[in-house]
């Protein structure tokens, strides 16, 4: 009889490991607690799904940060490469954009999940949904308030962060480890948006409104991109980039002031130039509007802070706009989140120390990137790593 392995969540994780492990001909059960599979995965590919990147890898590595060193032999075993080819054995064709995202070439998600299901399907996986995991009953693995057990062989948990609990990632897994004796890192919003002190007509004519292209810093850090304006401060890619950087100022000083360069295509000694030129009757707002190329909005972020600095320079707020933010938007509205299992809870193999034939992968653990396909390429590397972990415990024949 073939060795059984439960899995706990049927997010990409999830069902990567499951293929894995079911190739290697191990029964695999899925356990989800949403009505279907993926459903985050799904709304990811509203946008493109945004598989990974096609940087070099050693670039590509260090978009992780602090977690680089850790994430980098997983990824290295299973490279941004590998799941182009992966997506394509599943009839779905990948290409690069202009950026160097790497996205199928339907654009969405849903054709490729739908081919995956079917694989693990035909493979013999099992998906059983509705299920909430409530922790353990003894030795056993217990689900829906106790009334339903199970003692697999080994276990990978693959219940994801925290943030857009209503697609199933919500968290709900951090007090039933730490009873475990699990050191677990604060779950916190990461790929956010972050608040600011808005003037009330400000809010009311440009929230909604992006503003590119623009660059932004924080202290080392440095993205050019877009950012949108919303009710309570900004949001978008930029800002993404950006974020731990930025969240991590805001928890230690309350704050965090970024800069903003609104016209990054010109100098500085061009724009005082063309803000030199006589205005006429004109005043400052539509002469920035036509010798200095702003756009309403940007005009509006120039006038926020003129209000306060009165007889700045225009030119220079223009090039170095500073922008306090002084909070993080909230973590059901951000694309990932931060914190986790603390990676010394784990050995190479993303087996639990504490809980032996556990294993994790995913966004469970306390790492984060950016968003730009680095986040799933993460997720799919540490899920194949689980899967081979597992194989490895049950050839060993240890038992949980």
């Amino acid at each position: 009889m073939p060795d059984h392995v439960v899995i706990i969540g049927a997010g990409p994780a999830g069902l990567m490991a499951a293929e894995k492990l079911s190739a290697a001909g191990v029964s695999v059960t899925i356990f989800e607690r949403m009505p279907t599979a993926a459903r985050k995965f799904l709304m990811a590919g509203r946008g493109g799904l945004n598989l990974t990147h096609s940087e070099p890898l050693e670039k590509f590595l260090t978009r992780y940060g602090a977690a680089q060193s850790f994430l980098t032999p997983y990824i290295e075993a299973f490279t941004p490469d590998d799941l182009r080819t992966w997506c394509e054995g599943l009839g779905q064709e990948t290409y690069v954009g202009s950026s160097g995202r790497v996205f199928p070439k339907a654009m969405k998600a849903s054709p490729l999940l739908r081919a995956w299901l079917l694989r693990l399907q035909t493979a013999g996986v099992v998906i059983k949904y509705g299920q909430n995991w409530c922790g353990w009953n003894g030795d056993k693995l217990a689900f829906n308030n106790g009334t339903e057990t199970i003692k697999p062989d080994a276990v990978l948990l693959a219940l994801g962060g925290a943030s857009w609990p209503k697609l199933g990632s919500d968290g709900a897994w951090v007090p039933l480890l730490k009873d475990k004796g699990i050191d677990i890192k604060s779950l916190r919003p990461a790929n956010c948006g972050f608040t600011a002190a808005w003037s009330p007509i400000f809010r009311t004519k440009f929230a909604g409104q992006p503003v590119k292209p623009v660059t932004i810093t924080c202290g080392e850090h440095q993205v050019q991109g877009e950012i949108m304006i919303t009710q309570n401060g900004i949001e978008g890619g930029a800002v993404y980039a950006l974020s731990s950087a930025i969240r991590t100022e805001i928890e230690t000083k309350g704050k965090c002031t970024v800069t903003l360069d609104l016209r990054p295509d010109i100098s500085i000694e061009e724009l005082q130039s063309r803000l030199k030129k006589p205005r006429g009757r004109d005043t400052l707002s539509n002469h920035m509007r036509k010798v200095g190329g702003l756009s309403a909005v940007a005009i509006g972020l120039v006038n926020e802070v003129l209000h306060q600095q009165r007889g700045a320079d225009p030119a220079r707020l223009i090039k170095a706009l500073p922008l306090t933010l002084n909070g993080t938007a909230g973590i059901e509205r951000a694309i990932s989140s931060a914190g986790g299992i603390a990676l010394k809870e784990i050995n190479q193999d993303f087996m639990l120390k504490k809980l032996p034939g556990v294993f994790v992968a995913g966004e469970m653990l306390d790492w984060e990137a950016p968003t730009g396909g680095y986040l799933l390429q993460a997720t799919f590397s540490t899920a194949v790593q689980a899967s081979k972990g597992i194989l490895a415990f049950l050839s060993a024949g240890s038992r949980t």
